[in-house]
């Protein structure tokens, strides 16, 4: 981008630059190897419920490995459109797996339109069995997609799962809570592309608009450009600066719910102003389809009443999408 392009950008679409020790770093690798579970999941907590968000370090998931999937996305979305349009969405029916083209798919369609391009596989499945569930689409140019990106999705899974436990244990629950409404837990892992904005940028375009994820944890590994925003307690948004080897966490709306508002599903957003491409690669993971969701008991006191009725995971997620892909709205 030319040295002498001015980028304006609306007043609504500033955020704070900050250090962001109120999004803590959280060194998980004491819960992960079982040395000291407790101390992270206090952790946890704080994060949780004051933020929504947190970084984690010590994963236990090779950087070069996150960067052979970054190259990997690269690939895809340098393909021609005709090939990416050739896997899209809509081809998989409501199992949502595929390409989906910028404005395809609009988290804020009252707003924003998303400048944005995503790629989108799950759980494999022979046939289409319903929401969320069927076959994947895989690009017939790059052979080695398929096992590096699904193998990536299975590493997640696994992640994830860990990282519930350390969630189950800061709520003074059994760490195995998570295990029995996940046998078989809906998963989305997204490949998602950028483009720079110039220019004057307000809310009608952005990268992606404001939202709250819909489910229970999204791991996400960000590049070196930056343009995530988040929104804290007190309604400003900070940047959600990229730091190296760590995962961005945070949580959707089912963990809001069980908790009953305990712990915060917090309002993001992608502003890309960098005047480079950016490459970002979600995992998203809820319970299974038929879970009920709904308060715990200990969330629910004289001081925090019951807010949420019990939602089943499937069918309060698909709602979510359906708002935001055009081929479901014609449905």
């Amino acid at each position: 981008m030319s040295k002498d392009l001015v980028i304006r950008l609306d007043d609504k679409l500033r955020a704070k630059r900050e250090t962001f020790d109120k999004i803590p770093i959280i060194d998980v690798a004491p819960l992960l190897d079982g040395s000291n579970k407790h101390g992270v999941a206090k952790e946890i907590r704080w994060a949780l419920s004051n933020a929504g968000f947190m970084y984690v370090k010590n994963h236990g998931i090779r950087q070069d490995y996150v960067q052979s999937v970054f190259d990997l996305s690269r690939r895809f979305f340098d393909l021609p459109m005709s090939q990416k349009m050739a896997l899209h969405v809509s081809k998989s029916d409501v199992a949502l797996r595929g390409y989906i083209e910028p404005f395809g798919e609009n988290t804020d369609p009252g707003k924003t339109k998303d400048l944005k391009e995503c790629f989108d596989i799950g759980p494999e499945r022979s046939t289409l069995e319903g929401p969320f569930m069927g076959p994947n689409q895989w690009p017939a140019s790059l052979p080695d997609f398929r096992e590096l990106i699904y193998g990536y999705h299975q590493t997640m899974v696994s992640l994830a799962k860990q990282l519930l436990r350390g969630i189950a244990l800061s709520l003074d629950l059994s760490e195995s809570y998570f295990d029995t409404i996940m046998r078989n837990p809906l998963s989305i892992q997204r490949l998602l592309h950028y483009p720079p904005q110039s220019g004057y940028i307000d809310e009608g375009i952005i990268g992606i608009g404001a939202h709250t994820d819909y489910g229970n944890l999204t791991i996400l590994a960000q590049d070196d450009v930056g343009g995530l925003q988040v929104m804290n307690r007190d309604g400003d948004w900070v940047e959600g600066i990229p730091i190296h080897g760590t995962f961005v966490i945070n949580i959707g709306d089912l963990i809001q719910r069980l908790t009953n508002d305990l712990y915060l599903a917090n309002m993001h957003r992608v502003v890309n102003t960098s005047g480079r491409e950016r490459y970002s690669i979600p995992f998203f993971v809820d319970a299974d389809f038929d879970a009920i969701i709904g308060p715990l008991s200990p969330c629910v006191t004289d001081s925090n009443p019951l807010r949420y009725q019990p939602v089943r995971c499937g069918e309060h997620k698909f709602a979510r999408f359906a708002a935001s892909y055009a081929h479901l709205a014609k449905r």
